[in-house]
Protein backbone atom coordinates (compact mmCIF):
# COMPACT_ATOMS: atom_id res chain seq x y z
CA UNK A 1 0.00 0.00 0.00
CA UNK A 2 3.18 2.17 0.37
CA UNK A 3 3.52 2.45 -3.43
CA UNK A 4 -0.11 3.83 -3.88
CA UNK A 5 -0.79 7.21 -4.48
CA UNK A 6 -4.05 7.97 -2.62
CA UNK A 7 -2.29 6.89 0.08
CA UNK A 8 0.24 9.79 0.10
CA UNK A 9 0.05 12.40 2.66
CA UNK A 10 -0.38 14.94 0.45
CA UNK A 11 -3.58 13.41 -0.82
CA UNK A 12 -5.09 12.05 2.45
CA UNK A 13 -4.57 15.64 3.09
CA UNK A 14 -6.47 17.34 0.10
CA UNK A 15 -9.55 15.77 1.38
CA UNK A 16 -13.16 17.52 2.48
CA UNK A 17 -14.53 16.68 5.41
CA UNK A 18 -17.48 13.80 4.50
CA UNK A 19 -20.21 11.69 5.83
CA UNK A 20 -22.59 9.86 4.44
CA UNK A 21 -26.17 9.26 3.98
CA UNK A 22 -28.30 6.23 3.91
CA UNK A 23 -31.16 5.58 1.26
CA UNK A 24 -33.00 2.21 1.91
CA UNK A 25 -33.45 -0.47 -1.02
CA UNK A 26 -37.16 -2.34 -0.23
CA UNK A 27 -37.75 -5.85 -1.48
CA UNK A 28 -41.55 -5.63 -1.85
CA UNK A 29 -43.11 -9.18 -2.94
CA UNK A 30 -45.80 -11.74 -2.00
CA UNK A 31 -43.96 -12.35 1.53
CA UNK A 32 -44.43 -8.84 2.83
CA UNK A 33 -41.77 -5.29 3.10
CA UNK A 34 -37.87 -5.70 4.12
CA UNK A 35 -35.20 -3.28 3.86
CA UNK A 36 -33.00 -5.53 1.51
CA UNK A 37 -29.80 -2.98 1.33
CA UNK A 38 -29.09 0.63 2.31
CA UNK A 39 -26.92 2.56 0.00
CA UNK A 40 -24.52 4.83 1.28
CA UNK A 41 -24.41 7.87 -0.67
CA UNK A 42 -21.74 10.92 0.22
CA UNK A 43 -22.59 14.18 1.63
CA UNK A 44 -20.43 16.80 3.30
CA UNK A 45 -19.43 16.97 7.27
CA UNK A 46 -22.74 19.09 8.10
CA UNK A 47 -24.53 17.08 5.46
CA UNK A 48 -23.76 18.93 2.42
CA UNK A 49 -24.87 17.87 -1.30
CA UNK A 50 -22.23 15.55 -3.00
CA UNK A 51 -21.93 18.11 -5.66
CA UNK A 52 -19.86 20.25 -2.84
CA UNK A 53 -17.83 17.10 -2.10
CA UNK A 54 -17.18 16.12 -5.81
CA UNK A 55 -16.50 20.05 -6.79
CA UNK A 56 -13.01 19.01 -4.77
CA UNK A 57 -12.34 15.97 -5.95
CA UNK A 58 -9.68 15.54 -8.66
CA UNK A 59 -6.96 13.02 -10.23
CA UNK A 60 -4.20 14.19 -7.60
CA UNK A 61 -6.92 12.57 -4.66
CA UNK A 62 -9.20 10.85 -5.92
CA UNK A 63 -8.12 7.13 -4.92
CA UNK A 64 -7.95 8.83 -1.39
CA UNK A 65 -11.54 9.97 -2.15
CA UNK A 66 -12.66 6.52 -2.74
CA UNK A 67 -10.79 4.36 -0.14
CA UNK A 68 -12.19 7.09 2.91
CA UNK A 69 -15.47 7.02 1.55
CA UNK A 70 -15.31 3.17 1.27
CA UNK A 71 -13.91 3.10 5.09
CA UNK A 72 -16.61 5.90 6.03
CA UNK A 73 -19.58 4.03 4.88
CA UNK A 74 -18.89 1.01 6.70
CA UNK A 75 -17.86 2.30 9.78
CA UNK A 76 -20.77 4.63 10.01
CA UNK A 77 -23.10 2.52 9.24
CA UNK A 78 -21.93 0.39 11.61
CA UNK A 79 -22.19 3.20 14.11
CA UNK A 80 -26.56 3.55 13.50
CA UNK A 81 -26.37 -0.44 13.63
CA UNK A 82 -26.87 -2.04 9.98
CA UNK A 83 -25.19 -5.07 11.74
CA UNK A 84 -28.69 -5.96 13.29
CA UNK A 85 -30.60 -5.35 10.52
CA UNK A 86 -29.84 -7.82 8.21
CA UNK A 87 -29.70 -5.64 4.96
CA UNK A 88 -26.99 -5.47 2.73
CA UNK A 89 -24.46 -2.03 2.38
CA UNK A 90 -24.07 -0.95 -0.58
CA UNK A 91 -20.96 0.99 -1.56
CA UNK A 92 -20.27 3.12 -4.60
CA UNK A 93 -16.44 2.87 -6.22
CA UNK A 94 -14.60 3.97 -8.54
CA UNK A 95 -12.97 1.81 -11.10
CA UNK A 96 -10.37 4.21 -11.80
CA UNK A 97 -9.12 4.53 -8.51
CA UNK A 98 -8.25 1.11 -8.23
CA UNK A 99 -4.98 -0.22 -8.62
CA UNK A 100 -4.70 -3.64 -7.99
CA UNK A 101 -8.24 -5.01 -6.27
CA UNK A 102 -6.47 -6.99 -3.95
CA UNK A 103 -4.20 -3.98 -2.23
CA UNK A 104 -6.82 -1.37 -2.79
CA UNK A 105 -9.58 -3.18 -0.34
CA UNK A 106 -7.52 -3.54 2.26
CA UNK A 107 -8.96 -0.19 4.13
CA UNK A 108 -12.26 -2.19 3.43
CA UNK A 109 -12.16 -4.92 4.49
CA UNK A 110 -9.57 -3.98 7.97
CA UNK A 111 -12.96 -1.98 8.57
CA UNK A 112 -15.66 -4.33 8.00
CA UNK A 113 -13.51 -6.94 10.01
CA UNK A 114 -13.23 -4.05 12.54
CA UNK A 115 -16.65 -3.16 13.15
CA UNK A 116 -18.02 -6.77 12.81
CA UNK A 117 -19.34 -6.46 9.48
CA UNK A 118 -19.13 -9.66 7.33
CA UNK A 119 -17.75 -8.84 3.92
CA UNK A 120 -20.91 -11.04 2.22
CA UNK A 121 -22.89 -7.88 3.95
CA UNK A 122 -21.17 -5.60 1.44
CA UNK A 123 -22.16 -4.27 -2.02
CA UNK A 124 -19.88 -2.54 -4.40
CA UNK A 125 -21.72 -1.01 -7.43
CA UNK A 126 -20.57 1.09 -10.17
CA UNK A 127 -22.10 3.07 -12.95
CA UNK A 128 -22.95 1.34 -16.44
CA UNK A 129 -20.80 4.68 -17.92
CA UNK A 130 -17.89 3.72 -15.60
CA UNK A 131 -17.80 0.20 -16.85
CA UNK A 132 -16.33 0.25 -20.49
CA UNK A 133 -13.35 3.00 -19.82
CA UNK A 134 -11.15 0.19 -19.03
CA UNK A 135 -13.43 -3.25 -19.46
CA UNK A 136 -9.81 -5.53 -18.71
CA UNK A 137 -9.61 -3.18 -15.93
CA UNK A 138 -12.81 -3.42 -14.46
CA UNK A 139 -13.83 -7.87 -15.04
CA UNK A 140 -10.67 -8.10 -12.78
CA UNK A 141 -11.78 -6.48 -10.04
CA UNK A 142 -15.37 -7.66 -10.22
CA UNK A 143 -13.91 -11.32 -10.37
CA UNK A 144 -11.26 -10.39 -7.71
CA UNK A 145 -14.23 -9.02 -5.43
CA UNK A 146 -16.74 -11.71 -5.97
CA UNK A 147 -13.39 -14.27 -5.30
CA UNK A 148 -13.44 -12.55 -1.77
CA UNK A 149 -16.94 -12.90 -1.19
CA UNK A 150 -18.23 -8.90 -1.90
CA UNK A 151 -21.34 -8.64 -4.35
CA UNK A 152 -20.82 -6.26 -7.04
CA UNK A 153 -24.10 -4.44 -8.76
CA UNK A 154 -24.03 -2.27 -11.73
CA UNK A 155 -25.83 1.16 -11.55
CA UNK A 156 -27.49 3.63 -14.08
CA UNK A 157 -27.78 0.06 -15.82
CA UNK A 158 -29.78 1.58 -19.63
CA UNK A 159 -28.51 4.97 -19.15
CA UNK A 160 -26.12 3.79 -22.09
CA UNK A 161 -24.67 1.40 -24.74
CA UNK A 162 -22.18 -0.47 -23.10
CA UNK A 163 -24.57 -2.63 -20.65
CA UNK A 164 -25.39 -5.67 -22.56
CA UNK A 165 -21.32 -5.81 -23.66
CA UNK A 166 -21.01 -6.14 -19.99
CA UNK A 167 -23.44 -8.85 -19.08
CA UNK A 168 -21.97 -10.54 -21.91
CA UNK A 169 -18.44 -10.33 -20.14
CA UNK A 170 -19.65 -10.49 -16.51
CA UNK A 171 -22.78 -11.24 -14.72
CA UNK A 172 -23.19 -9.32 -11.43
CA UNK A 173 -25.39 -9.81 -8.63
CA UNK A 174 -27.17 -6.67 -8.83
CA UNK A 175 -28.47 -5.06 -11.83
CA UNK A 176 -29.79 -1.54 -11.09
CA UNK A 177 -31.90 0.11 -13.36
CA UNK A 178 -31.76 3.56 -14.58
CA UNK A 179 -33.79 5.96 -13.39
CA UNK A 180 -34.48 7.75 -16.56
CA UNK A 181 -35.37 4.53 -18.53
CA UNK A 182 -38.34 3.55 -16.01
CA UNK A 183 -39.52 7.47 -15.55
CA UNK A 184 -43.22 7.26 -16.10
CA UNK A 185 -43.48 3.74 -17.87
CA UNK A 186 -47.19 3.43 -16.44
CA UNK A 187 -47.82 5.94 -19.22
CA UNK A 188 -44.95 4.78 -21.90
CA UNK A 189 -45.75 1.21 -23.99
CA UNK A 190 -42.40 0.98 -25.15
CA UNK A 191 -40.81 1.69 -22.10
CA UNK A 192 -42.74 -1.14 -20.52
CA UNK A 193 -41.72 -3.09 -23.52
CA UNK A 194 -38.13 -2.48 -22.98
CA UNK A 195 -37.74 -3.14 -18.94
CA UNK A 196 -40.19 -6.37 -19.50
CA UNK A 197 -37.53 -8.16 -22.10
CA UNK A 198 -34.37 -6.26 -19.63
CA UNK A 199 -36.13 -7.68 -16.41
CA UNK A 200 -36.59 -11.11 -17.83
CA UNK A 201 -32.93 -11.22 -19.25
CA UNK A 202 -32.11 -10.34 -15.64
CA UNK A 203 -34.18 -13.34 -14.46
CA UNK A 204 -32.34 -15.54 -17.15
CA UNK A 205 -29.00 -14.31 -15.76
CA UNK A 206 -30.12 -15.24 -12.14
CA UNK A 207 -29.25 -11.27 -11.64
CA UNK A 208 -31.50 -9.25 -9.08
CA UNK A 209 -33.18 -6.29 -9.82
CA UNK A 210 -33.39 -3.10 -8.65
CA UNK A 211 -35.96 -0.41 -9.67
CA UNK A 212 -34.02 2.75 -9.02
CA UNK A 213 -35.38 6.20 -7.89
CA UNK A 214 -38.83 5.44 -8.36
CA UNK A 215 -40.93 8.55 -7.73
CA UNK A 216 -44.77 7.72 -8.63
CA UNK A 217 -47.32 5.24 -7.42
CA UNK A 218 -48.23 4.46 -10.64
CA UNK A 219 -44.35 3.77 -11.97
CA UNK A 220 -43.89 1.15 -8.69
CA UNK A 221 -47.37 -0.46 -9.22
CA UNK A 222 -46.11 -0.85 -13.21
CA UNK A 223 -42.91 -2.08 -12.20
CA UNK A 224 -44.04 -4.46 -9.62
CA UNK A 225 -46.40 -6.08 -12.41
CA UNK A 226 -43.19 -6.43 -14.69
CA UNK A 227 -41.73 -8.62 -12.22
CA UNK A 228 -39.51 -5.93 -10.01
CA UNK A 229 -39.50 -6.58 -6.49
CA UNK A 230 -36.27 -4.48 -5.16
CA UNK A 231 -37.31 -0.77 -5.39
CA UNK A 232 -35.55 2.47 -4.02
CA UNK A 233 -36.85 6.56 -4.53
CA UNK A 234 -38.09 9.14 -2.92
CA UNK A 235 -41.34 7.59 -3.24
CA UNK A 236 -40.47 5.64 -0.67
CA UNK A 237 -37.77 7.56 1.25
CA UNK A 238 -35.32 9.71 0.71
CA UNK A 239 -31.57 9.48 1.70
CA UNK A 240 -31.53 9.87 5.58
CA UNK A 241 -28.15 11.85 6.59
CA UNK A 242 -26.46 10.40 9.17
CA UNK A 243 -29.36 7.57 9.73
CA UNK A 244 -31.13 5.00 8.74
CA UNK A 245 -34.34 4.64 7.72
CA UNK A 246 -36.92 1.85 9.06
CA UNK A 247 -40.13 0.51 7.57
CA UNK A 248 -41.60 1.74 11.10
CA UNK A 249 -40.24 5.28 10.36
CA UNK A 250 -39.37 7.44 6.89
CA UNK A 251 -40.29 4.65 4.48
CA UNK A 252 -43.77 4.46 2.58
CA UNK A 253 -44.71 1.58 1.54
CA UNK A 254 -47.73 2.02 -1.34
CA UNK A 255 -50.83 0.25 -1.06
CA UNK A 256 -51.17 -3.05 -3.65
CA UNK A 257 -53.22 -2.49 -6.69
CA UNK A 258 -56.78 -3.48 -6.28
CA UNK A 259 -57.74 -4.05 -9.53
Amino acid sequence: MSGCPGCRPDALASLPPLAMAFQPILSLDGAGSAIFAYEALVRGAQGEPAGSVFSQIGPHNRYAFDQRCRVRAIEQAATLGLGGTGALLSINFMPNAVYEPRACIHASLEAARRVGLPRERLLFEFTEGEAMEDPAHLLNILSTYRAIGFRTAIDDFGSGHSGLNLLAMFQPDIVKLDMGLLRGVDRDAARRTILRHLIAMCRDLSILVVAEGVETEGEYLTLRDLGVTLFQGYLFARPAFNALATLGGEVVVPAPRTS
